[in-house]
């Protein structure tokens, strides 16, 4: 079988890049490959189901630009397709005054993306969240929540009733070039195709290397482990409250978040990882961790943050730990009002000098383009990243 672009990831950015790549290249072959029996199984299916509205990134980055029209085509996209969504809304609070100068830059940051975006004041917050406790605080009342495995199902229906192939558990092993394009090496199939898009989340640097590409930063798995509020103690929280986040960590702190389906979830952390796939502290690939191990950049990385991945360490363990961290939100929640969640794992970049890559990082070749940075806001922003990546396409690739 031979197609003209195969992408290989079934999670919602490769199954929006072959949407956008079906709808600019029609008369395309197409095929999409997930190693998984089922698609949207991993950073996908472990989402908590937020639809950020781009008010924490750097105006003019990739963040922020398809963050803020990736919600809007989101927001379109569910109302076509019927999937229940909800713009519950989001306050960021402040519980320290030191905390008032991070706060503020969000709200320049807001600005100047185009979010909606309120200052309150304690009065003014108790009317949005009463249990939430902060000395200011910031609505953002564009932030939505729907779950992201029934977008995921939606776009898949689309893409097979337009003609795309899509193909569950064909794992890649070995891409050869050829004199016309790509064989890829797929246990049960034997394919070729013409070029390839990556974006295999947690393996997307390994399938870059496979497509003989540098792709200049290693994946390292972080993993983020929930708690649960109980029912009966959901009403401490009507939306999402969040804290202010760290500016030097690109990951956003221990929240609360009300779920499309009625839950209230508490976390995450942000721990290191034992396989790219570890969801629980016990899993440990020995093959992963030892490609994390020599990696120069995760122990650059290790050294700069190693204050805030032993307190990340810390609080994984102990849930008074958790709860204290929760209690600055909500101080009436208490650790018996929680029961312990899931976790999800976090494809974080990480350069060579040891910096966490912040930013969506995406590169194209002649022949291919890889996804290779695409942490959260990225299942928000998916439907403008699949659009980006067919842009870059018809460029790469010459679709014209």
């Amino acid at each position: 079988m031979t197609y003209d672009i195969a992408i290989v990831g079934g999670g919602i950015v490769g199954l929006a890049t072959a949407r956008a790549l079906h709808e600019r290249a029609p008369r395309a072959r197409l095929i999409l490959l997930e190693k998984e029996p089922r698609l949207a199984t991993h950073q996908t299916g472990h989402n908590s189901g937020v639809i950020h509205s781009g008010i924490y990134y750097r105006p003019g980055s990739h963040k922020a630009r398809l963050c803020v029209e990736g919600k809007a085509l989101m927001y379109r996209f569910c109302e076509e397709h019927g999937i229940r969504v909800e713009r519950c809304g989001k306050v960021v609070v402040a519980t320290a005054e030191a905390e008032v100068p991070r706060l503020m830059t969000l709200h320049e940051r807001a600005t100047a993306n185009g979010v909606p975006i309120e200052l309150l004041e304690p009065t003014r917050l108790r009317e949005l969240e009463p249990h939430a406790a902060a000395v200011r605080a910031l609505a953002s009342p564009s932030t939505g929540i729907v779950d992201y495995g029934e977008v995921a199902a939606a776009l898949a229906r689309d893409l097979v009733a337009g003609g795309v192939a899509v193909e569950t558990g064909v794992r890649v092993a070995a891409l050869e070039r050829t004199g016309e394009g790509l064989e890829i090496g797929a246990g049960r199939l034997a394919l070729k195709t013409r070029r390839l898009v990556n974006c295999a989340g947690l393996y997307s640097d390994a399938v870059a290397r496979l497509a003989g590409a540098r792709p200049g930063v290693r994946i390292v798995p972080f993993r983020g482990e929930y708690y649960m509020l109980r029912p009966e103690r959901r009403s401490l929280v009507r939306g999402l409250i969040y804290p202010v986040p760290d500016p030097e960590f690109p990951f956003l702190g221990v929240h609360l978040t009300r779920t499309i389906h009625g839950d209230v979830e508490a976390g995450p952390n942000a721990v290191l990882a034992f396989a790219r796939e570890g969801y629980r502290f016990a899993h440990m690939s020995p093959r992963e961790l030892a490609g994390t191990l020599a990696y120069r950049g995760f122990w650059r990385m290790a050294r700069r943050y190693w204050r805030m991945g032993a307190y990340e360490m810390y609080r994984s363990l102990s849930k008074a730990a958790f709860v204290e961290a929760l209690q600055r939100l909500v101080p009436d929640l208490v650790a018996d009002d929680l029961s312990t969640g899931g976790a999800g794992v976090r494809a974080q970049a990480v350069s060579p000098d040891g910096t966490l890559v912040d930013d969506f990082r995406i590169a194209a070749t002649a022949d291919a383009i890889h996804v290779l940075n695409a942490p959260s806001p990225a299942a928000t922003a998916s439907l403008a990243i699949g659009r980006h990546v067919a842009d870059l396409a018809v460029e790469a690739f010459d679709l014209k």
